[in-house]
C-alpha cells in the first residue's frame, strides 16, 4: 500500500464505536475505509485487505467492505482535524501473513471466559510446588504462535525474544530467594514482569496474554497437548485435524470473532 498525507478541514465520519468489528477488541489505532466509513483497528483492515488482495490472480485496486461490502480505494488513519494519512490499494500484497487455523484457535481463544481450563491446569499450585524452576521447552514455540495470532504478523521474533527473557528472568531470578518467597508474592512479581513486558506491544489484550502464559506453564504440556485439552473442555474441534470438506474453525461457535471466518471465505465475492 502507498501512502499519501492529505490536509482537510474535517476527517472522515463513521459511526462511533468502541471496539472493532474484525477482532471485537478495543478500537487500535482508528482507520477508516474511504468510501463507506466504517471503522476498524488499522492493522485489522490492513489485514482483511491483504487476504482479499491474495485471493486474485491479479492485485485488486479496490477492496469491499466486511460490513457493507461497498468498494473501497483506499483506508485513511492518523486524522487530527486537519489532515489525515491515506492508504492506497495496490500491488504490495506478496508477504502478507494469513492466519492459520491454529492462530484463529487461539485469537478466539481470548474472546471466551478466563478460566474454564484453570482446574485442570491449576496455576496456584503451579506456583505453591514451585514447578515453575522446571524448564519449559516448548514456551518459545508456544509464545510465536501466541503472539503471531495477537498481532497478526509473521515475523514477531524481537517480541518472542523479548517476552521470552523476561520470562526466563522472572522464573529463575534468585532462585535460592524464592523457595522462601510466598507462592502469592512470586506470582504477582512474574506477572508484573511479564505485563510490563507484553504491554508495548499487545496493549489491551496483556492481562489476558499474562493468564494464558500462566496457564501454559502451569500444564507442563507440549503445544499440541495443551491444545487437545483446552479444546475439548471447549467442546471445539482441534485445530490440528481436518473437518470433513469445510475449513471453518469452530463453526459451532459463532458468536466468537464472527468476522475472522471471513478469511476462509470469498469475502468479496470474485474469485
Amino acid at each position: 500500500m502507498e501512502d499519501k498525507v492529505i490536509n482537510q478541514n474535517k476527517p472522515p465520519l463513521s459511526e462511533d464505536s468502541n471496539s472493532c468489528p474484525i477482532c471485537l477488541g478495543p478500537m487500535i489505532q482508528d482507520s477508516y475505509l474511504d468510501k463507506c466509513f466504517h471503522k476498524f483497528c488499522f492493522n485489522c483492515i490492513v489485514q482483511w485487505t491483504k487476504v482479499v488482495a491474495g485471493k486474485h490472480r491479479t492485485a485488486p485496486s479496490s477492496v469491499k467492505c466486511p460490513l457493507c461490502k461497498r468498494d473501497n480505494y483506499s483506508i485513511i488513519d492518523e486524522f487530527d482535524g486537519s489532515s489525515f494519512r491515506q492508504h492506497y490499494v495496490n500491488q504490495d500484497f506478496g508477504d502478507s501473513f494469513i492466519l492459520s487455523r491454529a492462530h484463529k484457535y487461539r485469537l478466539q481463544c481470548y474472546y471466551t471466559e478466563p478460566g474454564i481450563v484453570e482446574d485442570i491446569f491449576n496455576i496456584s499450585q503451579y506456583w505453591k510446588s514451585h514447578k515453575y524452576f522446571q524448564p519449559n521447552q516448548w514456551l518459545k514455540s508456544w509464545l510465536r504462535r501466541e503472539i503471531q495470532a495477537l498481532v497478526q504478523e509473521e515475523d514477531v521474533d524481537i517480541i518472542v525474544h523479548h517476552i521470552y527473557g523476561v520470562i526466563n528472568t522472572s522464573l529463575t531470578r534468585s532462585e535460592q530467594k524464592s523457595h522462601t518467597k510466598i507462592p502469592e508474592t512470586k506470582r504477582e512479581e512474574f506477572k508484573t514482569s511479564v505485563s510490563e513486558a507484553a504491554k508495548s506491544f499487545l496493549t489491551a489484550r496483556t492481562d489476558r496474554f499474562t493468564y494464558e502464559v500462566e496457564l501454559f506453564l502451569a500444564s507442563g504440556l507440549n503445544v499440541e497437548a495443551y491444545d487437545a485439552v483446552y479444546m475439548q473442555r471447549l467442546g471445539w474441534s482441534s485445530p490440528g485435524v481436518t473437518c470433513g470438506t469445510s475449513d471453518s474453525l469452530l463453526s459451532d461457535r459463532p458468536t466468537v470473532v464472527p468476522y475472522l471466518y471471513i478469511f476462509d471465505e470469498d469475502s468479496d465475492g470474485n474469485e
